[in-house]
């Protein structure tokens, strides 16, 4: 696990980052780490964030500006390879056995169907988790503000927050951003900030889980 103190961030440092860039670290600073077992293990025992980037999406297809979040049709969507390695994302984290509790989930369709294929239909839609590539620096505020409150927030021991939703919004929040859909980013939330612990990249589950120890009877 990995400290990196400048993206611990209280939501009223994040809101004069969006005014004043230098406060929050560039993504040619931030180097992503993989997850190990070590981790996974401690994740088990929950208080952690897990945020999970949607499916592999058609490019070819891009949003239409601005985004009609009624109608799926104007909205970037899942390729079918993207619906079948999300859904697969999920089955590697029932097997890695780590518990979840909340579920969160950006309310753009690519987000809200990965994150149902990946955990089923009891998902909470989550305005403010909207994707901020589109977004103006206003409008942007409180889906920061959101993503924030989510990674920061105490999580009760024995189950993890999950939040389903965009790589712009983290690199809004943090100078990161997620270039593999499908990647999980894991967390620990600390009351007034937030840890940024790894990241898991779908083609890295079945190599972790092999070093995963089972869990005891």
């Amino acid at each position: 696990m990995v400290r990196v103190k400048p993206f611990i961030l209280p939501i009223s440092v994040v809101f004069l980052a969006l005014c004043s860039p230098s406060l929050v670290v560039s993504q040619d600073h931030f180097v992503e780490q993989p997850a190990t077992a070590e981790l996974l293990e401690a994740v088990r025992e929950g208080g952690f964030v897990l945020y999970l980037r949607h499916g592999a999406t058609d490019s070819a297809q891009p949003d239409q500006v601005p985004i009609d979040l009624d109608d799926c049709a104007t909205q970037r969507p899942l390729t079918d390879a993207g619906r079948a390695e999300i859904a697969w994302v999920g089955e590697q984290i029932r097997q890695a056995a780590l518990p979840l509790g909340e579920i969160f989930a950006s309310p753009l369709c690519r987000a809200v169907e990965s994150a149902q294929l990946a955990f089923g239909d009891q998902v909470t839609v989550e305005r403010d988790l909207m994707y901020t590539a589109h977004l103006t620096t206003e409008e942007k505020r409180p889906v920061v503000a959101m993503t924030a409150s989510l990674l920061q927030r105490p999580v009760e021991p024995g189950s993890n927050r999950v939040v389903v939703a965009h790589a712009p919004n983290l690199a809004d929040l943090i100078g990161y951003f997620p270039a593999v859909e499908g990647t999980l980013v894991i967390f620990r939330p600390l009351g007034d900030g937030f840890d940024y612990q790894a990241s898991i990249q779908p083609a890295q589950w079945p190599e972790l889980l092999e070093t995963l120890p089972p869990i005891a009877p």
